[in-house]
């Protein structure tokens, strides 16, 4: 009997515990929905990403990925009827709405006698599933980590020989919709597709692996694995590249499965408490005093703050969908400790121009940085724009890549335009504020939360 293979977050063909599942029963129809209520939102950077890996999604599938517009809650109960499935296959779901909407799926599927499995899910360990041992989930790192490394996980998904895939009647249009968001993509993508990706998975192991664990923090350097945004839609699994380092030796490989184990941990903590994603995990901390978003809000998003590393940050979200993890760090306490503007409105940002902008490593992300989610940084350390500009861009590469107004500044020099003679000859804006003086507000603000 046809079994329908719903893909979501899990746009590939290899390492597809799903789809193996669906090809035990019978012929398969992988399917994918243009949700509404997602695309609308997207924004055209998310939505060109997306387009780009559903056209790579198309071909790995050998043209036969059936496409739909509208409510998943009516579209694929009603192509299971068409179609006559005995079965809807999915990788679980675990962010809030994705539930929610499952929840509904599966019940309407239910009542025509189709059934609903879930088989594997985007992550090594799918979040709920490790606990304390009260039973709740985690809300520091660390034990969660050892938590995770000693659950484990299998390893990848072998697609069995003779999967007959089926090809479906796709909404009239639904692939113009595709490429025409593709067209209007305003920024230049990376090549999209689970090839591409371990191309990419590759050349890191192959180039970087060895020094991650120190040139990861160097955005003049070429030196992370830029896989976020191929992980974002599953394009690749994370078990595949946990299997490709399993048993290699060295601080670099050993640093990389933590930051895997970081991604696993904030879908985990968004699973047990999904009303952080918009809201403080720490009540401690809801009563903070907040500015209003202004002039300056927008020079922070438009790169005109007058402090280096911040606008090279910004204006590489902007140009190219992406931003270095150390930079965002630095941008976001800036937004949230030197403009006092509250976290949510600077991850709203990020979500509408990266490629990567995975829900619950931003939100939490975010508020790592801000003081007010898990494994908290404290509040009271706040990042120093310029110390950080000049101990993570040293020579000041990455300033002048993205700040060319600072391109006649040699050195780290780009990081203090104030000292030179020359630093305004481009018109490159003065600091928006003074770092020492609003640190101090951010520490009063803090302290009266606290007292409260």
């Amino acid at each position: 009997m046809t079994a329908v293979l719903w893909l979501r977050r899990d746009l590939r063909r290899g390492d597809h515990p799903a789809l193996c599942a669906a090809a035990s029963e019978g012929p398969v129809l992988p399917v994918f929905v243009i949700d509404p209520a997602f695309w609308d939102a997207a924004g055209p950077v998310r939505r060109g990403w997306l387009a780009a890996t559903l056209l790579a999604t198309n071909d790995a599938y050998g043209g036969r990925l059936t496409l739909l517009r509208g409510d998943p809650r009516e579209r694929i109960p009603a192509l299971a009827a068409v179609v006559g499935a005995g079965s809807v296959h999915v990788s679980t779901e675990t962010e809030p709405q994705g539930r929610a909407r499952d929840v509904a799926v599966s019940a309407a599927l239910a009542e025509g006698g189709v059934g609903w499995i879930e088989t594997g899910s985007p992550y090594a360990v799918t979040p709920g599933r490790i606990v304390t041992g009260q039973g709740t989930g985690f809300k520091v790192f660390t034990p969660f980590a050892n938590a995770w490394r000693g659950h484990g996980w299998r390893g990848p998904a072998i697609e069995p020989d003779g999967v007959r895939l089926l090809e479906g009647a796709s909404d009239e249009g639904a692939w113009a919709v595709v490429r025409q968001a593709l067209a209007d993509c305003p920024i230049q993508l990376p090549e999209a597709g689970e090839p591409a990706a371990l191309r990419r998975w590759r050349r890191f192991v192959d180039e970087a692996l060895e020094d991650y664990d120190i040139d990861r923090d160097r955005p003049d350097l070429d030196g992370t694995s830029w896989l976020s945004p191929y992980l974002k839609f599953g394009v690749v699994h994370p078990r595949t590249l946990l299997a490709d380092l399993a048993g290699r030796p060295g601080p670099g490989a050993a640093r990389f499965v933590t930051e895997l184990a970081w991604r696993e941990f904030y879908a985990d903590v968004l699973y047990h408490h999904p009303d952080s994603l918009w809201h403080d995990l720490r009540p401690e901390l809801a009563d903070m005093s907040y500015d209003d978003q202004d002039e300056r809000f927008d020079a922070w998003r438009e790169g005109r703050t007058g402090y280096p590393i911040v606008d090279a940050g910004m204006r590489q979200l902007l140009a190219t969908g992406w931003m270095h993890n150390r930079v965002r760090m630095i941008t976001a306490s800036f937004l949230t400790k030197d403009l006092h503007v509250w976290w949510p409105h600077g991850a709203r940002h990020f979500l509408d121009h990266l490629i990567d902008g995975d829900l619950a490593s931003n939100a939490h992300g975010w508020q790592w940085t801000a003081g007010t989610g898990t494994d908290a940084s404290p509040y009271f350390r706040i990042f120093n724009p310029v110390s950080q500009g000049e101990r993570f861009d040293p020579h000041g590469d990455y300033v002048r890549r993205w700040v060319p107004e600072l391109a006649h500044l040699p050195g780290a020099s780009a990081h203090r335009p104030w000292k030179h003679a020359d630093g305004y000859a481009h018109d490159y804006p003065r600091p928006i504020v003074d770092h020492a003086a609003e640190r101090a507000v951010a520490l009063e603000r803090y302290a009266a939360a606290r007292g409260r």
